[in-house]
């Protein structure tokens, strides 16, 4: 069996190449495609896991529509699809790359397997547009790989076969994993050696991202503006690599720049992020994958969105839902940082690093 594993974006880059790595050194067929849906940010999490791409497009343009990428990637898999020629394509969470790619190999007959299945919120405009792809490529999906058993009774509920859910937990453990594994054994780079410098021993850091849609109708303006009031304590520093989005950038420049607490700088690779969530009091954030990392690292969550589809974090303690309140963030904050949460015990509710080698056996049971 032939297997072709598909994205474009950092996220599933970093949640895919624990796969690759198992693929290879099972010796198993494969080849990787990419969309490039986010090309520089994709390109550092290609360089750090050394993973070279059979197939790289460059499909990405500026300020493009969800429609034109859609039928972009839709045009350009069909025709990777006919090159490669593969029995299986791979595809990992909610983007469109992920929905648009699968929805491609569906139409041509070749088997879907979706890395991360399982995640609802139940709100269609709350991740905005991926809590639509990801149900609509559970209805084309052929595998299902869930992160948790929670996940499973998400499809059951909707009427997935139970023979075609795998719980194996989710790969970006894995791939966490793998990272700090490289900068504990003194892996560094420029970017890093400057952050470290930009840091202050004696002050608590506060790590913050910020990139969903649904947010920018005012959302991100108020959580901006609840980081200004709380920048000004003294015992804190706050960093935020802003996103390459146009919006995002211009709302958060325009409230939070030239704050001596507030240190605005550009995307980070992988590896600096993941060394900024190790040396973080608290991370304040909208994203999916944060909420996955932050309990294989013990840190509390923020989330600034109403709706999560990682709940297994916010009944574990490991986060919480402040929503796009200025207010409730800065409350919760303050509670963190008075009273440091202790996390000691808390089994991480998305596995234990192994969830793509227990992906590549089921892919063998197929095969046999």
């Amino acid at each position: 069996m032939k297997t072709l594993l598909c994205f474009g974006t950092r996220p599933e880059a970093i949640k895919m190449a624990p796969v690759i790595s198992a693929l290879k050194n099972n010796h198993l067929d494969y080849e990787v495609y990419v969309t490039g849906q986010h090309r520089e940010m994709l390109d550092q999490v290609l360089e750090f896991f050394e993973i070279k791409p059979d197939y790289d497009l460059n499909l990405m343009q500026k300020e493009q529509s969800l429609n034109s990428l859609s039928a972009l990637i839709l045009e350009k898999t069909n025709v990777v699809l006919q090159e490669a020629k593969p029995d299986l394509i791979l595809v990992q969470g909610d983007t469109t790359t992920a929905f648009i790619a699968a929805l491609a190999a569906f139409n041509r007959g070749i088997k879907v397997g979706h890395i991360e299945a399982g995640l609802r919120t139940q709100n269609l405009q709350s991740p905005f547009p991926e809590e639509a792809n990801r149900q609509l490529l559970s209805r084309i999906a052929d595998f299902h790989f869930v992160p948790t058993p929670s996940n499973k009774v998400n499809l059951l509920k909707e009427g997935v076969s139970v023979d075609k859910i795998f719980i194996t937990g989710n790969t970006v453990i894995d791939a966490l994993k793998m990272a700090e594994k490289k900068l504990n054994s003194g892996f560094e780079n420029d970017e890093l050696i400057k952050l470290k410098k930009l840091l202050i021993k004696n002050k608590k850091l506060l790590l913050v991202t910020g990139h969903r849609r649904e947010s920018f109708g005012g959302g991100l303006d108020k959580v901006c503006k609840g980081l200004q009031k709380f920048a000004e304590r003294n015992d804190v520093q706050i960093i935020f690599p802003v996103h390459l989005n146009p919006e995002v950038r211009r709302k958060v420049f325009k409230i939070l720049d030239n704050h001596p607490n507030i240190h605005l700088i550009e995307p980070v690779s992988y590896p600096s992020f993941v060394w900024l969530m190790m040396q973080a009091s608290a991370i304040i954030s909208d994203s999916g994958g944060v909420q996955e990392e932050a309990p294989f690292l013990k840190k509390p969550v923020l989330v600034t969105r109403e709706f999560t589809e990682r709940e297994e974090t916010v009944i574990a303690g490991f986060s919480t839902l402040v929503g796009t309140s200025g207010e409730m963030l800065l409350k919760k904050l303050k509670g963190i940082l008075e009273n440091p949460p202790n996390f000691t015990g808390i089994q991480n509710p998305y596995g234990d690093g192994v969830a793509a080698q227990k992906i590549i056996e089921i892919i063998k049971c197929q095969n046999a």
